[in-house]
């Protein structure tokens, strides 16, 4: 009951996150025509920080933390820090729908380093579940409809796969250090290092200066409270409650939401085609939570009966 529990909070909070992230596209580019890209995230950090501050206290690391200083300092320089630098500075080369067929191969990576360096199995169901929702990612991002032209193609595209790998290699450490750190503890300190990382955003502002306006604090606060501080933190509880390769599926749900935001909200088209590759990406993260949940009951019975499970493939 305990292990269904878990799954069942992992599956709402990962959801949450990924609806806060694919909503925040629009924001990000709205807030970027009156500042520059490390002003914004130093803003969204800053502000993250100032509402999970009060909460310290309570979120402080555990006794014997800086035994683990090799694994929280990669952490929170993977992501928010270099993470955030090269993917903005990535579309300033690349065209978004290379940056977003790159971005669907972060499940990918973060499964085979799983297991790799910690010890997940791979089964069969989740494997054919990660391959339709990339091939679904990979769909939506070919058919959305866009007069952009790349620059300095290869370079933008390196950048983004180096952004991939440090959003990949942060969510297996998490997963790590999940057994040992309450997953808010690892989302304040993401927001404070990004605070100091970005600082130069600070600068930046009071150079070239920016528009203040009521729709740019709105959507500040909300780049800052509910997706840097809200998104992280769920995305992080739902990652120490799930498997990692399992929860890095939930990724490629991002740009579902993002495309169909747009549709409802800023009238963008939505063709049948890109519902279809959108309905492919659902049905391969349901696909893999499947696959989670049929685990879940072979461990439990496992357990009563005292056999073993077939370690790969099963």
């Amino acid at each position: 009951m305990k292990e269904k529990n878990n799954q069942t909070t992992a599956i709402i909070a990962l959801s949450v996150a990924v609806i806060l992230w694919g909503g925040s596209f629009s924001a990000m580019r709205t807030t970027l025509l009156y500042l520059n890209p490390m002003s914004v995230m130093w803003l969204r950090m800053v502000l993250a920080s100032l509402v999970i501050l009060p909460f310290s206290s309570r979120l402080r690391p555990p006794k014997g933390w800086k035994k683990d200083i090799k694994y929280l300092l990669p952490m929170v320089l993977f992501q928010p820090c270099l993470y955030f630098l090269l993917e903005s500075n990535a579309l300033r080369f690349t065209t978004s729908s290379q940056a977003g067929v790159i971005s669907s191969f972060v499940p990918l990576f973060v499964s085979l380093g799983a297991w790799m360096f910690l010890k997940e199995k791979l089964h069969k169901r989740g494997i054919w579940g990660l391959i339709l929702s990339i091939s679904g990612v990979v769909a939506l991002t070919l058919l959305n409809k866009s007069n952009e032209s790349g620059q300095r193609l290869i370079l933008g595209n390196i950048m983004e796969v180096g952004a991939m790998v440090c959003a990949a290699a942060n969510m297996l450490i998490i997963k790590k250090l999940s057994s040992r750190y309450n997953p808010w503890t690892m989302t304040m300190m993401q927001c404070f290092a990004g605070v100091i990382f970005f600082m130069p955003g600070f600068f930046l502002i009071q150079e070239q200066g920016w528009v203040l306006n009521s729709q740019t604090i709105l959507l500040l606060l909300y780049l800052g409270a509910p997706v840097s501080l809200g998104a992280f933190g769920l995305y992080n509880l739902g990652m120490s409650r799930m498997t990692a390769s399992g929860a890095s599926v939930f990724i490629n749900l991002v740009p579902v939401v993002a495309v169909l935001a747009g549709w409802i909200l800023l009238n963008e088209s939505l063709t049948a085609l890109q519902m279809m590759a959108s309905i492919a990406v659902i049905l391969g993260v349901l696909l893999s939570q499947l696959r989670a949940s049929s685990e879940m009951r072979e461990r439990n019975r496992s357990k009563r009966s005292g056999s073993k499970i077939d370690p790969l493939w099963s």
